[in-house]
């Protein structure tokens, strides 16, 4: 699985004009889910994201993690993080296809509500045309992919 965190002071998803969700301070986080993802995949991402110490205290950053601060996550799925060029033309067939993936990702969705608070985690529209509204902090975006478990995770931190 693979994510792309941003440190937000507001974000929105709608869908032809209607506001399916919306945030103030916390995280909004893109999720692409490949075709060899597991639940393994879904517990180390939402260790990480919880984890993460992406804000500061006392003037000092990268102190407290959304836990830590008791703040929002928006979370937006995105088949588009698995993509392959050819040539100019992007490729998804990495991408884990529609019911399985939705299956999956509501999986994380519930485990990060379980590990957090359910009322904090918010959700875009799984397979709809979103358009999604973020107002970065910082700007902040960390990049976060789970390890590969056929090749081990040397060097992968937990």
């Amino acid at each position: 699985m693979r994510a792309v965190i941003q440190r937000v002071k507001a974000a929105k998803v709608t869908v032809l004009d209607d506001l399916i969700s919306s945030i103030g301070p916390g995280l909004c986080v893109l999720v692409g889910i490949k075709a060899s993802d597991t639940l393994t995949d879904v517990d180390y991402l939402v260790r990480k994201i919880l984890a993460l110490r992406l804000f500061e205290e006392n003037e000092k950053r990268w102190q407290k993690s959304v836990k830590d601060l008791n703040l929002e996550i928006l979370c937006v799925s995105q088949f588009t993080l698995y993509h392959r060029l050819k040539g100019n033309k992007p490729d998804f067939s990495a991408a884990m296809k529609g019911e399985e993936a939705q299956q999956l990702y509501n999986q994380f969705l519930e485990r990060l509500g379980k590990s957090y608070d359910p009322i904090k985690i918010k959700d875009g529209k799984f397979g709809a045309y979103m358009q999604v509204h973020i107002e970065n902090d910082g700007p902040v975006t960390i990049n976060l992919e789970s390890p590969d478990q056929n090749q081990g995770d040397e060097g992968v931190e937990k």
